[in-house]
């Protein structure tokens, strides 16, 4: 994490809170944990481990650092560098692939998380080309994994930069970011696709509300 600060020289508003509130969720219960959050640039995953848990907390708890799935094109293209993402808990994904593939991504991370493992994943399902949470990208993954895994906790993280107008591959190096966090265990009274698709639309709502949040607080 000390990349973050000396090389990206980034700076997380929040963070001690953001802290706090996974360490509690952590702490209170062995349900799994699933981290939702919005998706402005390529390293958003690496930002919000950065921001939920020091280099020495992932050390000394190698179960705090989430296991997420990156875009193969970008982190995966080569032996070394799978090997690399898997050591960090990643499970490459093809965006836009074949719906085989993904739901074999999808049960990967499922079995991780039935396994007391913390996973993050983006509702949206890529980088939001709005710049907003849009509450109208529903897909069933996250729906999927939370209806599988009874008593899931859902943690959903806002995290933008200040200089963050539009999505981007990287955020500036010196950005002030400023993160957001909140819990909350969905439930459903629908079936099948149907409840996976109401699930994930409760989780990309508390985000859009964590959204406007942050741009009131910036009045």
């Amino acid at each position: 994490m000390a990349i973050m600060h000396l090389g990206f020289r980034w700076r997380i508003r929040g963070a001690a809170e953001a802290r706090r509130e996974f360490r509690r969720l952590r702490s209170e219960s062995d349900a799994p944990i699933l981290i939702c959050a919005n998706h402005l640039t390529m390293l958003d995953s690496f930002a919000i481990a950065c921001a939920l848990g020091s280099t020495w907390t992932y050390i000394t708890d190698y179960g705090a650092l989430a296991w997420n799935t990156p875009d193969r094109e970008h982190f995966a293209g080569t032996w070394w560098k799978r090997a690399l993402v898997y050591m960090m808990k990643c499970v490459p994904l093809d965006r836009g692939g074949d719906r085989r593939a993904v739901g074999n991504t999808l049960n990967r991370i499922l079995y991780m998380l039935s396994k007391g493992e913390v996973a993050l994943v983006f509702p949206e399902g890529g980088r939001s080309r709005k710049s907003r949470v849009d509450t109208e990208a529903v897909t069933y993954g996250v729906g999927r994994l939370v209806k599988n895994l009874p008593g899931c906790r859902v943690l959903c993280v806002y995290l933008r930069g200040d200089g963050q107008k539009f999505w981007t591959d990287t955020p500036a190096r010196g950005e002030q970011f400023e993160i957001r966090v909140r819990s909350f265990e969905p439930k459903t009274d629908q079936r099948g696709m149907r409840a996976s698709v109401d699930i994930s639309s409760q989780v990309l709502h508390q985000l859009a509300e964590m959204e406007q949040e942050y741009f009131d607080g910036r009045q």
